[in-house]
């Protein structure tokens, strides 16, 4: 509903932000900032665009610590078969971690029978990965697997990396702008939404070296993004633009919501410290909210009797956030033995 036309942007994202209380995986809640950048723009011939693009992504590639990126109209899925498609050949091995690494593995089987730079595609149980012995020339993981709320360990992977002469692919897309190290990695795919806090809209693929294979399909290459052949997430960019001036403030909010929920299911947790992302917890139990306006994270697996909740919903908030979001919520049930 529209409403006066004196109404600030800040207290029209308040009111947004009040109408609902997020649990999910993003995109987070909404930031003023987010609409602070959008303006009219155009991907050629328009110098302010040209200004604010080169400035968010010059930001991204120092928070991600690679010196290459592409962007492109889509979601973290999208970016991740474009990444999968372009950099991958020869023995991938896909550590499995869920829903998330699954899809990862499918997009690298199309990729394998439509390209033929795959040879194999392998999985393994991250619980495993020691046990990882051969040779392997990519392996592909999701740093944050938000299905389980699992974070693996980075240099744990980066090792057995070194161990089996491959190059290391994430699917970054729960981890970035929230988790460390991603520089250890060869290649990253991620979007706008959910750690960086912008709109949605907009893939990103971060990586060391460009691929020296460029598939036959006009969407799915690299070098189409790069080279900007087709529209770009305008606007997704822009809504970034000032969110990355204050990352660090966003950052906080869910770490301030990430702790307290910690602290107040301590005894209904899944996995270990080292294991926990910052950006969702599984618990056991059933997740209810005593709040009808809540939405609740549903996993698209995940076992019977266990949830997961995510800790975006109070991102507009910034460094004032305390995590009394998570006063509305319940685990129910008892409590099933650790994984």
């Amino acid at each position: 509903m529209l409403t006066s036309q004196k109404e600030t942007i800040s207290q029209f994202t308040d009111r947004r932000n009040a109408e609902k209380k997020l649990f999910t995986a993003g995109p987070a809640s909404l930031v003023a900032e987010n609409l602070y950048g959008l303006m009219p723009c155009f991907g050629r011939g328009d110098s302010q665009y040209d200004e604010v693009e080169e400035r968010v992504l010059a930001h991204l590639r120092k928070l991600t610590g690679h010196g290459h990126l592409a962007r492109l109209q889509g979601s973290g899925s999208t970016a991740l078969e474009v990444m999968i498609t372009n950099f991958s050949y020869g023995k991938v091995l896909v550590i499995d971690t869920g829903y998330y690494s699954d899809r990862a593995a499918k997009m690298a089987e199309v990729a394998s029978a439509c390209y033929g730079e795959i040879t194999s595609v392998e999985k393994i149980n991250w619980k495993l990965i020691d046990n990882v012995s051969g040779s392997y020339d990519w392996v592909i993981g999701c740093y944050t697997e938000t299905s389980i709320g699992l974070k693996q360990d980075i240099t744990k992977l980066k090792r057995m990396c070194s161990k089996i002469g491959a190059k290391l692919m994430l699917d970054a897309t729960a981890s970035v702008g929230l988790e460390d190290g991603h520089e250890l990695a060869d290649a990253i795919s991620f979007s706008s939404c959910k750690g960086l806090f912008g709109l949605t809209g907009a893939g990103f693929i971060a990586f060391h070296e460009r691929p020296n294979f460029c598939p036959s399909s006009f969407s799915l290459s690299l070098n189409n993004h790069l080279n900007k052949m087709m529209t770009g997430p305008y606007h997704a960019i822009c809504s970034l633009d000032y969110v990355l001036e204050k990352h660090s403030d966003f950052r906080y909010a869910v770490e301030a919501s990430k702790e307290k929920f910690i602290r107040d299911y301590e005894d209904r947790l899944v996995f270990d410290p080292a294991d926990q992302p910052k950006l969702c917890t599984q618990v056991s139990g059933r997740v209810v909210s005593q709040d009808p306006k809540s939405i609740l994270y549903t996993p698209r697996s995940l076992a019977e009797g266990f949830g997961v909740i995510c800790h975006l919903g109070e991102v507009h908030l910034g460094r004032e956030a305390v995590g009394a979001i998570n006063d509305v919520l319940e685990v129910q049930f008892e409590i099933s033995d650790k994984k």
